[in-house]
């Protein structure tokens, strides 16, 4: 809102407001607001909880210093969702396809979450929202977001073609751009559901090539396999942040170190000059979501000031369901979901950690009569709490090793 009121008095020879014009100001705005949303009014919104006795019911798993976390107060998601969503509507073009479709996804993950939490603390229901409840939910958020990445109009990629080329296309496809050097760049327009292979030259890979490998006429269903693959991505990454968020700061940390990595992908995704030098895929427009993660990295960092170990509030299933679903929906639309492995491997990790427990034990109690662990307990960070180590020291190190993982996404922007 900010944007359009400063636009405006831009129009009336104002000075100094031309600046709003620059997206590095605004996103550095959006998370100077988001601290101070999340670390003002985020103290303000622990004392009404603990007034509401809004507090987390621990499970006794033995663990040390679990009985100390009784009756922190959880639902802390709200200030995160706030110091996005705030600072997001201030700075950034609201007409932006890409906004309008991080915005719709935030509130409605946020609100999937906020239920199953209100559930668990004021209906005294320890399941919280039923599973099918959840997983619909789910599905529902990443069917608009495949469509909508699929299908609208405005969000396309471009590639940049010979000049010689131009006259064999259609001239409403291509767009002429001049870079700051005055040398001109002339861009087709691509409406594919292309996707980027890391560590591969020439990377671009098209869903519909899948489909071909059957028959050729398959490619008109590229649609229902493109929406099918983004539903999968957003459910598991979101499961992954829930499953994340059992220690004091661990998923806040790790999904700032996440976000800032897929920040980075954006904003050179979305610039003309980066992309090019980068050979990498130029998204038209996209660069407006820069203020959007800029404003979720404050949010992580401020919530973090009040849910580091000994954390005052807990975000509870407000803020981590949401918080995986953002990431997932991001990685879609930026086109590096294949990279998802390596920079949510924390995310990655604490999942199979999951599965391979319960199915390992599973497997031996059917085989032997007894089931067998993998793990002291499971997610992987409880094991190694079993093993003896203090949760600040389990933390950081997840966020060490998350770092590396971020490095190591960024790095194949030219390592192919």
């Amino acid at each position: 809102m900010f944007y359009y009121l400063f636009k405006y008095l831009n129009e009336l020879d104002w000075p100094g407001v031309g600046v709003m014009e620059y997206l590095t100001f605004r996103a550095a705005m959006a998370v100077l607001i988001s601290l101070l949303i999340s670390m003002v009014f985020g103290k303000r919104l622990i004392e009404l909880l603990r007034r509401k006795q809004v507090g987390e019911t621990i499970r006794d798993l033995g663990l040390e210093g679990q009985a100390e976390k009784q009756g922190t107060p959880t639902m802390g998601g709200l200030i995160i969702l706030a110091s996005i969503l705030i600072p997001t509507l201030l700075f950034a073009k609201l007409e932006n396809i890409y906004v309008i479709l991080m915005l719709v996804a935030t509130v409605w993950l946020g609100f999937i979450g906020f239920l199953d939490d209100y559930i668990k603390v004021f209906r005294k229901n320890k399941k919280g929202l039923a599973g099918k409840f959840k997983i619909i939910g789910q599905v529902g958020i990443g069917l608009v977001v495949g469509a909508t990445v699929y299908f609208h109009p405005e969000i396309k990629t471009k590639v940049e073609i010979p000049e010689e080329v131009v006259a064999k296309v259609d001239p409403s496809k291509v767009t002429e751009i001049k870079d700051t050097s005055g040398e001109t760049h002339y861009m087709l327009d691509r409406k594919l559901p292309n996707t980027t292979i890391p560590f591969v030259k020439n990377n671009e890979f098209n869903y519909s090539s899948l489909l071909a490998l059957i028959s050729e006429n398959w490619r008109k269903y590229t649609w229902v396999l493109y929406i099918i693959v983004v539903i999968f991505i957003i459910t598991a990454v979101s499961n992954g942040a829930n499953m994340t968020d059992g220690l004091d700061g661990l998923a806040a940390g790790s999904s700032a170190i996440i976000i800032a990595t897929l920040g980075v992908f954006i904003y050179v995704s979305g610039n003309l000059i980066f992309s090019d030098y980068l050979n990498i895929m130029y998204i038209p427009h996209i660069g407006e979501l820069t203020v959007f993660v800029a404003a979720f990295i404050g949010a992580c960092i401020g919530f973090l000031w009040y849910n580091a170990y000994p954390a005052q509030v807990f975000m509870g299933d407000t803020g981590s369901l949401a918080i995986g679903g953002i990431i997932g929906a991001l990685a879609i639309i930026v086109r590096k979901e294949l990279l998802i492995p390596i920079f949510c491997g924390i995310f990655l990790i604490e999942n199979l950690s999951v599965m391979l427990q319960v199915g390992w034990f599973k497997y031996t109690k059917k085989k032997f009569g007894e089931g067998r662990r993998i793990f002291l307990m499971s997610p992987l960070h409880h094991h190694y709490q079993k093993a003896g180590y203090h949760e600040s020291k389990i933390v950081s190190r997840f966020w060490i090793v998350g770092m590396m993982l971020a490095v190591l996404s960024i790095v194949t922007l030219k390592l192919r």
